[in-house]
This record gives C-alpha cells, structure tokens and sequence, in this order.
C-alpha cells in the first residue's frame, strides 16, 4: 500500500479534534460485514447485497448510513458512522469488529479506512462515481487520496468514466474494474396465483389500470381522469387503492351518487363485473396482483400528495407501465434512473394524467413503457453477482 506524509499529517490534525459518538447499537453475532451508504440514494441496493451475503455467506450485515436512516428491513443493524477521528475509528472498530467494509459511490473517510486496513479489514468500494471526502475533511495534504484508494482491493466504478477519475486519482489498475451499477435488490411483490389467473379471467380484455395509494387531496384528479378515459374506453377499470384504507367506504357511497359509476369493495368479496367501473382495493396485502393485473399503475401521492408513497420499481418489477406527478417523495434516484431510460410518464396536472392515460390505452405503447421499466428495474443482477463472490472471496481469506 502507498505510505503517505499527507495521510499521516492529517492523522495527527484530526486526532486532536473532538465529537462525540454517536449512540450504535450492539454488534450482531457472528462475522461483520460493514456496509457504507453515503447518501440515501445508495441504501437499498446495500441492504440487498447485505441480506444476499447474510444468507449465502453467513456474514452479518452492519450498514452505516446518513443520520435518520430507518433500517429497511427487520432485523438489518443500521446506524451513523463515527466521526473521522482516530478515536472514533477505533472505538467503531472495536464494537463492531468488520471483517470486511463494502462502500458506496467513493466517499473515503481517511481515518476510519486507514484503522481499518490497518487491522486487516478488506476494503472494497462499489457503484464508484468519484472519490469525495466527506464535508467535515478537508484534505489539505499532498497524496492522502492516492494512499487512502491503495487500500481498497478491488474498486468497482458505475462506468468507464468513473473508472478513469479513480485511476487519476490512484487507484491500481489491478483492482480497479467497470462492470456498471449494482441491482437495486427490491423484493418482488408476491401474490398468489389462482386468485390472480381468476382475476384476469373474470375481467377477459376489459382495460384497466391501477391507482396505487391515493391520498383524499388526489382522488378528484384520479376520478376526474378515469371520467375522462372512460368516454373512449366505455369498459375502463379503475383500481383504486386509497392510501387509508377507511377512505374505501366513503368511497363506494360517493361514487355511486356523484359519477353514476359501479362500485365494488374487495373486502365485501364483491366482483369486478362489467358493471363496476371501480374496483376499491383496501390495504396493501395484494398490491402484487394488482400491479400484475394492470396494464397501467398512477403512483399516488406524486400530484396532490406530499410525495410518491410507493416505491416505482414494484410496479416496474411486474410488468405495469407507471405514471407519477412531479413530487417523486423519497424515490429521486429511482426516478431519476427510469426518466433516463424513459420509462417513467410524468404529469403535472389532472387533465394531463388524463391525457396520458388515454394514450396508453393502446396496448403497444403500454408495453413499450413497461417493458424500459423493467428493463431498468432488473438492471445491475450480474454485478451484484460478482460483488457477493468478491466479498465471498476476501472473507474466505479472513477465515
């Protein structure tokens, strides 16, 4: 590894700092696996390598993420990473006692990682962009980049631009690589088959399209856009599921009176017959059918709402073309990435999310949509493959 003046220099500034530490839980039993996600865009596709390497390695995951970070899954430790300071390093070191550190995107935390290294942790990075320092290091010394990348075994960049600012700050050539960006690792939404193969039997070839998680400030521009959709598509579906499920009856009594329009509750295990122009599904338990039965889903939340409430690669993951407003909530980097592949349709008002939905009446064009999503969604499996067998491979090492 490459020694540094610079790195030693800026050992001895930041050991005279102070901050306090922050409040980790206890450290899980069995081999640690420390897991880094600098900001909230790289937590997800984390957590998932973290539960692969849990159940294929047998390695406990412990994922350090930016203050106020929930951990995602039942059982994952999430918690803040330590100040950079030697003191902080060590006493996060000591509680948790990693046998390997995975970090996200490229920030470098001298302290933390030189401690680490020192003590014969392996260092991989992944989903490189760029190396950054955190906003509290300023890295004032001379070569402190190039020997903190040193210490990294393998560095996986999201492309070969990445891979060049890597190298142009000293990474190795021989541990540096551009497979391209991890899987985001959602879980697909089950659902049980019979009831979805009754389900599309029972609607043949009616259209029909899913509004997922309505807040009440969003049901007018939903129905507004089902009234309007439905003057073309006189046997149009709506799947509404409202974002509480105590909206579903006051729902059913309304409609009916001010649209003339049939309604059905599934809690009353009532059918959607030819009818009923609104189907209201209640809860959350079944959004994996009724992402697989509509061809078209609105993310609700995203035009009246405070934000999307639903995670966009659910649907995407199953096959439904999605529609959202501009209010994307907490799911900027996923949207982000399906815009980029143009595989998301966003609207800004209630005639537009009208106009859009009416265009995807025609089946191709649906298809079209979907089909980028879910191109978009499965992206990254082949390497989120080869970072389990890499981290496979430094921890056999360890043993």
């Amino acid at each position: 590894m490459t020694r540094s003046l610079g790195l030693t220099l800026y050992a001895l500034t930041a050991g005279r700092r102070e901050a306090p530490l922050p409040d980790w839980p206890a450290c899980p039993e069995g081999r640690v696996v420390w897991l880094h996600a600098p900001s909230p865009g790289s937590v997800q596709g984390l957590v998932e390598l973290g539960l692969r390497l849990r159940a294929e390695a047998g390695l406990a995951p412990v994922l350090t993420a930016p203050p106020g970070t929930a951990a995602p899954v039942r059982g994952l430790v999430v918690t803040e990473p330590p100040p950079d300071t030697g003191a902080a390093a060590r006493a996060f070191l000591d509680r948790f006692r990693p046998v390997l550190g995975i970090l996200a995107e490229g920030e470098l935390r001298p302290m933390l990682l030189r401690a680490a290294d020192d003590r014969g942790v392996s260092l991989m990075l992944v989903d490189g962009r760029a190396p950054v320092f955190p906003a509290q290091v300023r890295p004032l010394w001379p070569g402190m980049t190039r020997a903190i990348l040193s210490r990294f075994r393998h560095v996986l960049a999201v492309d070969d631009e990445a891979a060049r600012q890597f190298h142009r700050w000293g990474t190795p050539e021989e541990v540096l690589a551009a497979p391209g960006r991890m899987e985001e690792g959602r879980r697909v939404l089950p659902c049980t088959e019979a009831e979805r193969a009754a389900l599309a039997h029972q609607l043949k070839s009616r259209p029909v399209w899913f509004a997922a998680c309505v807040p009440e400030a969003e049901e007018a521009a939903v129905i507004a856009a089902h009234r309007a959709v439905l003057r073309m598509a006189h046997r149009m579906l709506l799947i509404l599921a409202p974002e509480t499920p105590e909206r579903a009856a006051a729902l059913a009594e309304g409609l009916p009176a001010a649209e003339g329009w049939g309604v059905a509750r599934r809690s009353a295990e009532k059918e959607a017959d030819d009818d009923v122009q609104v189907y209201l599904a209640e809860g959350d338990a079944e959004y994996g059918l009724w992402y697989r039965l509509a061809p078209v889903t609105w993310l609700g939340g995203s035009l009246a709402g405070p934000g999307c409430a639903r995670d966009p690669f659910e649907a995407a993951q199953l096959g439904s073309a999605i529609l959202c407003g501009p209010r994307v909530g907490g799911w900027g980097a996923a949207f982000d990435r399906l815009a980029e592949a143009r595989a998301v349709r966003q609207v800004d008002t209630s005639a537009a999310l009208a106009e859009a939905l009416g265009d995807l009446l025609a089946p191709d064009r649906a298809a079209r949509l979907a089909q980028a999503a879910w191109a978009v969604a499965s992206a990254g499996s082949e390497v989120t493959d080869e970072v389990v067998r890499l981290a496979r491979a430094l921890t056999s090492e360890a043993a």
